[in-house]
């Protein structure tokens, strides 16, 4: 059997947040302790475990079978399982899947349709073309519709429309909710208004007593209106599911969609560079700090990977990277897919600059910094060594992809 140590990030990160439903059955269970004085004192109380019968055993033998001393991902199967065997109705929800995968906004949408479903109607999830999400069911999902094909891919705004009318058609929404964002689903949002002949609710930020309430006036003022058919949600328009896990039962659709006549021509994505992205809107950042000690390094290293660069705010004073680098609460709030701390510690300010991104990998010597306990992916070890294996890695990947295009 491997002696390797196995980590549980997310087992990790529900032990640290104490708002977390399931914080407190991840917490060790403490047997005996030192007391102020010396003397060791123990909890007869804390002793033993529950049986199946539900009587209280104490087992003698220090098996302790029922104890939790072990912090394990086996706690998120435990949770209840949110089925709607034949839903009234549908809130239907066009995630904007940058990358393929759901962002935190996709989850916060797909939390206020769970809002306005209730206990009775079902959330439908459309998804086009292909995707890498295995987490639908514990985002919130009760049904799942795949429109794939390759009239689907790249910038097809018109023909998602006629998509989305094939919807309506079959399943009749009573809601429709998209992202209000830049990455596709403002367009397309407001796109499918106009061919529905609705009038859509733009910038919502809550909805509350049956009323939308959405920034309007650059932003300073609220406007507050009725609950519409198609709501087009701002970032953290509400909490994310996270008490649930539900079906995400594939649907398909009756009939085919109707190709439209496109009016629109794409020729593909653009290469920007990296270090021409803003970094609140970078979804690949790659951010050096104190631990770094060879900056011409870590350059190739970004440039090798296409990443954005950061800092950390040390790195930033002693005059190795520009202020607009700096990540944290001090600089930049970023927003990332992927964050790859190196030689990074993690200082309060700069865990809270990277709290929403959704993948961390530190590379660090020290295994106990905060850093660390923050990432979903550690690397311990000399940064100077792993970023040179890292570009032999990315390298030999490359010439491997042009031999077998060639």
């Amino acid at each position: 059997m491997s002696d390797i140590i196995r980590r549980d990030p997310r087992a990790e990160w529900i032990a640290r947040n104490r708002l977390h439903p399931l914080h407190a059955a991840m917490q060790p269970v403490e047997h005996s302790w030192m007391g102020p004085n010396g003397i060791i004192r123990k909890n007869p109380h804390g002793m033993g475990f529950i049986g199946p019968n539900g009587i209280k055993r104490i087992d003698r033998s220090g098996a302790q079978q029922g104890g939790a001393t072990k912090r394990t991902a086996a706690v998120e199967v435990q949770l209840p399982l949110h089925q709607v065997a034949a839903p009234a109705f549908y809130i239907s929800v066009v995630p904007d899947m940058v990358g393929g995968r759901l962002s935190s906004h996709d989850r916060d949408l797909l939390g206020l349709a769970h809002q306005l479903a209730g206990k009775d109607g079902a959330v439908l999830a459309v998804v086009f073309g292909e995707h890498k999400e295995s987490a639908f069911a514990t985002a919130g999902v009760d049904r799942l519709l795949v429109l794939d094909g390759v009239e689907f891919e790249g910038y097809a705004p018109e023909q998602r429309v006629q998509g989305l009318r094939a919807v309506d058609n079959q399943f009749s929404p009573r809601h429709w909710l998209l992202p209000d964002s830049r990455t596709g689903g403002g367009e397309l949002g407001r796109r499918f208004a106009a061919a529905l002949g609705e009038r859509p609710a733009t910038r919502v930020w809550q909805v509350k007593d049956q009323e939308c309430i959405g920034r309007a006036g650059a932003g300073l003022q609220d406007l507050a209106r009725p609950v519409a058919r198609l709501i087009l949600a701002a970032v953290e328009c509400a909490e994310p599911v996270s008490e649930t896990r539900h079906e995400a039962l594939p649907v398909e659709l009756s009939t085919t969609v109707a190709r439209s006549l496109s009016r629109i021509e794409d020729l593909g994505a653009v290469a920007v560079d990296p270090a021409a992205i803003p970094m609140a809107e970078a979804e690949f950042i790659f951010s050096g700090g104190n631990g770094v000690k060879d900056w011409a390094l870590f350059h190739r290293t970004a440039a090798a990977l296409g990443a954005t660069e950061g800092a950390s705010r040390v790195a930033v004073d002693d005059g190795f990277m520009a202020r607009d680098r700096q990540v944290g609460a001090s600089g930049t709030w970023v927003t990332a897919r992927v964050y790859v701390a190196v030689g990074i510690s993690g200082a309060i300010q700069h865990l809270q600059g990277i709290g929403a991104c959704d993948k961390v990998v530190a590379i660090n010597l020290d295994p106990g910094c905060d850093m660390i306990k923050r990432a979903d992916l550690s690397v311990i070890g000399e940064s100077a060594e792993i970023l040179q294996a890292l570009i032999a890695a990315v390298e030999a990947y490359r010439n491997d992809a042009k031999r077998d295009a060639a």
